[in-house]
């Protein structure tokens, strides 16, 4: 799997010009999925986005995670993070999980998220024409492979 998450003060998706889902100040996560994948890795994954200190303290460091901010998640499938661009000019998303392996691990990584937040969290729609618009605080911008655990 593969998350791109972006520090936000507001996220929003939209579906036919009709909020989806929506946040204030949080984490928009755009996530990808692939072959293999499967509750290790949105467990790895989650864990670390939740706990993950990047929104700043009194100070003004990034010392904080999204529950010391009482913060909300933005969940936001997005196949084209596995794009191979190495041949050619047209990407190939031959390494994006088909919907019916993709699907369901989707579904899980957001429930997974939801415990371990301890709250709901908004999410765009699997397979949508989804418009997401943000205001990356900061701005802050990190991607996460659960195949590297960089």
């Amino acid at each position: 799997m593969r998350v791109i998450i972006q520090r936000v003060s507001e996220a929003c998706v939209q579906i036919n010009g009709e909020v989806y889902g929506k946040i204030d100040q949080g984490l928009l996560v755009l996530l990808g999925i692939t072959e293999g994948d499967g509750q290790e890795d949105i467990d790895w994954l989650v864990g670390k986005i939740i706990k993950m200190r990047i929104f700043s303290d009194t100070a003004g460091k990034m010392n904080l995670s999204l529950t010391d901010v009482a913060g909300e998640l933005l969940i936001v499938s997005q196949f084209t993070l596995h794009a191979n661009t190495k041949k050619g000019n047209r990407p190939s998303f031959i390494r994006s999980a088909h919907p019916d392996l993709a699907i369901p691990l989707y579904e899980q990584f957001l429930k997974t998220a939801e415990l371990e937040l301890g709250k709901p969290c908004a999410s765009g729609k699997f397979g949508a024409d989804m418009q997401v618009t943000l205001i990356n605080d900061g701005p802050v911008t990190i991607s996460m492979d659960s195949h590297a655990r960089e």
